[in-house]
């Protein structure tokens, strides 16, 4: 009688999830088989013919120096941009975690950016550089913003990071101040009790109990970052000079506007390789260090 229950109820939790499990094969997993045959192919994306052409665009791929560059401006990107989220808003989180005035007004508003479109805040920003930056350097005189940002080879990657930042950090903020909120205060009353100092209890307490937080932070703007488009696209569209050219960029100008779509798509499994490859090891080093160690 149990064990007719417990198939049944079993029954039924598969019911429930069937449906879930036929949209991700659907959406993701044909898609992604789909694009692993394309991508040994010379197909163009529109042309009902197309021939199979073994690893000819893989061996293409990395002898191309311009996926190189790309490939060597989202690292870079990924690094600045995970560094400076981590610090930035593990930092706006402890204050915001302290007993301050119109504690929750703060919160709301630093919560905003993350409920605008990234394409919309893009196209926002992108008028504050061209409109804002030279402005502020004929009033003030400074050489670094006598032009926009934007239209130098060397900026261009500061300014889409800062856009980036802006909207970026509001998520991890808040899942930060949740972590905080769990860290228990007798740990603190302790450690002052024994001597310890503010940065030892934040070292030795805090941090330890954020670690699967900030495994989540981490792990997300490594994804971002590795992905990123939408900014790029909205921003500089890949300039000025391909210097703000990212992978995916990349990919979208060799499908959409090249013709290459068998070749983007072994881009963009390339991509996912290294994307998971790079997801591994962050969650392992950042697993490495646990509350208590």
């Amino acid at each position: 009688m149990k064990k007719s229950k417990l198939v049944q109820r079993n029954q039924v939790l598969f019911l429930f999830t069937l449906p879930i499990l036929i949209m991700y094969c659907v959406f993701f997993i044909v898609p992604l088989l789909m694009g692993m045959k394309n991508s040994f192919t010379d197909w163009s994306g529109t042309s009902a013919d197309y021939n199979f052409i073994g690893i000819t665009n893989y061996i293409k791929i990395f002898q191309d120096e311009r996926f190189r560059n790309a490939l060597v401006f989202n690292f870079k990107y990924t690094f600045l941009l995970t560094v400076a989220t981590v610090v930035i808003s593990l930092i706006v989180a402890v204050v915001l975690n302290q007993k301050i005035k119109a504690r929750g007004f703060f919160r709301s508003i630093y919560f905003l950016p993350a409920i605008l479109s990234l394409v919309t805040v893009g196209l926002i920003w992108n008028e504050l550089f061209y409109r804002m930056i030279p402005a502020i350097g004929e009033a003030t005189g400074w050489s670094l913003f006598q032009s926009s940002w934007l239209g130098s080879p060397k900026l261009a990657m500061y300014a889409i990071l800062i856009v980036n930042l802006w909207q970026g950090c509001a998520t991890p903020i808040v899942l930060l101040i949740a972590g905080l909120q769990s860290v228990p205060v007798d740990l603190y009353e302790a450690a002052s009790i024994d001597g310890a100092t503010a940065w030892e209890k934040f070292k030795c307490i805090t941090i330890p109990y954020l670690i699967p937080v900030l495994n989540i932070v981490i792990v997300t703007c490594v994804k971002g970052g590795l992905t990123t488009f939408d900014y790029i696209k909205a921003m500089t569209d890949g300039g000025p000079m391909q210097s703000t050219e990212s992978v995916g960029i990349l990919i979208y100008n060799h499908a959409m506007q090249e013709g290459k779509f068998g070749y983007s798509v072994a881009e963009s499994m390339i991509l996912f390789v290294i994307i998971a490859l790079v997801s591994i090891v962050t969650m392992r080093m950042s697993n490495s260090r646990k509350v208590g160690d």
